[in-house]
C-alpha cells in the first residue's frame, strides 16, 4: 500500500505539516509506503485550465496517481482550506482520484478546524475521492508537540491511530475498485 500525503501549507513549521509528519511517522511504523508532498517546497503558480501542466504540478500529480489512498492537510483560514493546497487540488482531475480514500486534516487557530474539514470533504466529492469517516483537526490547546514530533497530547496521538487504521482499512478495501476506475 501506498498513500499520498500533502502538507497544504506554505508556511515554514506549520502544526498541519508537523501533524503530518507525525502521521508520516505512524504510518511508516505499520510499514505503510508513503509520498510525502510538502506544497511548501514545492510551489505552484496558480492554475489555469490555460495554461501548461507546471513541472511541480506533475510531481503533485504522479503522487496521487500512484497511491492507493491520499491525506490531505490545510491549516485553516477564514473558515476554509488554505488557498495553497485549493490551488494544488485544482490541478488534479477526477481520474487521479476517483475512488481512492481521503483523510482530511486541519490545525485551526481556534479549538477546531470544522469549517476547513466541510470544504476539504466537498473537494474530495468533486474529484470522486471517498471521504474517510475519521478525520483529524487540532487547534488551541491540542496544537502542541513535543520534541520528538509526537503530539503533546494524548488524546490527539490516539484519535491519528484511529483514523490511519480507518484510512488503511479503506484502502485496502476500495484498491480494487479504484483500478476498475482507471
Amino acid at each position: 500500500m501506498k498513500l499520498a500525503l500533502i502538507a497544504g501549507s506554505n508556511r515554514k513549521n506549520a502544526s498541519s505539516t508537523i501533524l503530518l509528519r507525525y502521521v508520516e511517522r505512524v504510518l511508516a511504523s505499520r510499514n505503510i509506503e508513503v509520498a510525502f508532498v510538502e506544497l511548501a517546497e514545492l510551489p505552484l503558480p496558480l492554475y489555469s485550465p490555460d495554461d501548461a501542466i507546471h513541472p511541480n504540478a506533475l510531481t503533485l500529480r504522479q503522487a496521487v496517481e500512484d497511491a492507493d489512498g491520499l491525506i490531505l492537510a490545510t491549516p485553516e483560514y477564514h473558515n476554509s482550506v488554505s488557498g495553497t493546497l485549493k490551488n494544488a487540488l485544482d490541478y488534479l482531475d477526477i481520474g487521479l482520484v476517483k475512488g481512492k480514500p481521503v483523510l482530511s486534516v486541519s490545525s485551526a487557530g481556534g479549538p477546531i478546524g470544522f469549517g476547513s474539514l466541510q470544504h476539504l470533504q466537498g473537494i474530495v466529492r468533486g474529484l470522486h475521492g471517498v471521504n474517510c469517516p475519521e478525520w483529524i483537526s487540532i487547534g488551541y490547546g491540542s496544537n502542541a508537540f513535543g520534541p520528538d514530533g509526537a503530539p503533546a497530547d494524548e488524546g490527539v496521538s490516539i484519535r491519528i491511530e484511529g483514523a490511519v487504521k480507518e484510512l488503511t482499512d479503506m484502502a485496502r478495501a476500495l484498491a480494487p475498485l479504484a483500478a476498475e476506475a482507471i
